[in-house]
């Protein structure tokens, strides 16, 4: 049976939670597709969540990687089109780290993109009745620097993969009036549906660039 990696982050940014752990744990051991759901948990430190990621891809030998990450503000579920190689950090990082205009991988590439079916993703999930749209941009954070750190390493490999941004809990978003939720059980259903499209579907030709 095929393993599907599914990575989430620790808390950062003084929240005490990040959905994107508790929605990964959540599907943990679940058979979506004649495939094994693997849920890792990151650091938010650059350099070591590309470390654990790497023993990850290791210990797992997934078929198919999604990467997920909080984007606080976000009311829908964002699968990211490019990961460009930058660190340029606005917080300090887990550890303390603050890189500015510093390259993920020395030399690599400007930008990779997901090999995802992203646009057949965002069909399905609107069409099951899930908010969600094509993103330009992960940032310059440790979600993108994992982002460009994940496409190098399986640049070339056929494996599929990507990342995908998810708003607040509503627990969080009670502590930052005015800004969007999603509730877990709705994300959970939304990113198993998501888990079997990457599988299964195959790319479409629609819509998803953004005038600004």
């Amino acid at each position: 049976m095929k393993n599907i990696l599914l990575t989430g982050f620790e808390p950062f940014g003084g929240e005490t939670v990040n959905p994107s752990w508790e929605l990964v744990r959540a599907l943990h051991g679940e058979v979506i597709a004649d495939a094994r759901v693997v849920a890792v948990q990151l650091p938010c430190v650059f350099g070591e969540a590309l470390r654990q990621l790497d023993e990850a891809l290791t210990r797992v030998g997934p078929g198919l990687v999604l990467a997920i990450g909080q984007a606080g503000g976000r009311c829908d579920l964002s699968l990211e089109r490019v990961a460009i190689n930058v660190d340029d950090a606005r917080i300090p990082d887990n550890a303390g780290a603050q890189p500015v205009d510093q390259p993920v991988v020395p030399d690599g590439p400007a930008a990779y993109f997901s090999t995802l079916p992203i646009k057949a993703i965002v069909a399905g999930l609107r069409e099951a009745g899930h908010p969600a749209s094509v993103s330009q941009t992960a940032g310059t954070f440790v979600c993108n620097h994992l982002f460009y750190g994940l496409q190098h390493r399986l640049h070339g490999t056929g494996i599929r993969s990507g990342f995908l941004h998810i708003p607040y809990l509503p627990s969080q978003a009670a502590r930052h009036p005015g800004t969007a939720s999603m509730p877990l059980p709705t994300l959970v259903a939304a990113v198993r549906l998501a888990v079997s499209l990457a599988l299964t579907a195959d790319e479409i030709r629609a819509v998803g660039g953004q005038l600004d």
